[in-house]
């Protein structure tokens, strides 16, 4: 079992939570966790490059002379891709860059993130994370107490509206469902602050009972 120290928001201790050792990987999955990160970039990439065929050139398919006697090299039609504002020859079209992912290798990735976060000691658990209103001074007096500089990761079970609010203008700071959360987010905060709730729901990611996000 892994113990995880639970934090209350003035950062003062507010008891422990187990994470049973069968759900994390600390051998295995450094490729999948490699895999996992290069398939998300490459999914959200746009994708919207896109050139003219021959058939979306505007202009005439009238032969430009006759094929033959005018000393010049014979020529079919304007939209031709040798000819200046002509088509593009084997030019980039609209296309999704991301791959299928097998399952079994998502979770695996998802697994050892989690749990080279847990052994770094950069995953912080708090009780939870609830605002009264949404005031951005309030979520830095948060981030003051759980003594969080640089860039974070709050996860919670369900995003509240006054979190979200509040979080929003405070730069490297991002607010996410633990359902939601994928390989690349971990990977790319120093720090991810996860609520009870969360960690429930993140231990049944563990478990593979939740979705596997790449």
């Amino acid at each position: 079992m892994s113990k995880l120290n639970v934090l209350d928001a003035k950062g003062s201790p507010a008891g422990e939570m187990e994470v049973a050792d069968g759900l994390l990987e600390s051998v295995k999955g450094a490729s999948a966790v490699h895999d996992a990160v290069l398939n998300y970039l490459a999914s959200i990439r746009a994708g919207t490059a896109s050139t003219l065929s021959k058939g979306e050139v505007a202009g005439s398919n009238k032969k430009p002379w006759r094929q033959k006697g005018t000393g010049r090299a014979r020529a079919g039609y304007r939209s031709s891709n040798v000819w200046r504002g002509g088509a593009a020859c084997f030019g980039p079209r609209p296309r999704k860059y991301g791959k299928k992912m097998n399952r079994k290798v998502a979770r695996l990735a998802f697994r050892r993130a989690v749990s080279e976060k847990i052994a770094a000691g950069e995953l912080v658990v708090i009780e939870s994370l609830d605002l009264a209103e949404a005031k951005t001074k309030a979520f830095i007096e948060l981030m003051k107490n759980l003594k969080i500089e640089g860039k974070a990761l709050f996860l919670v079970d369900a995003v509240d509206l006054n979190v979200k609010l509040s979080a929003r203008n405070i730069d490297g700071v991002e607010v996410a469902a633990a359902k939601d959360v994928n390989v690349y987010s971990l990977l790319r905060y120093a720090t991810v602050v996860v609520t009870k709730a969360g960690m429930d729901v993140i231990a049944k990611r563990l478990e593979g009972t939740g979705d596997a996000k790449k």
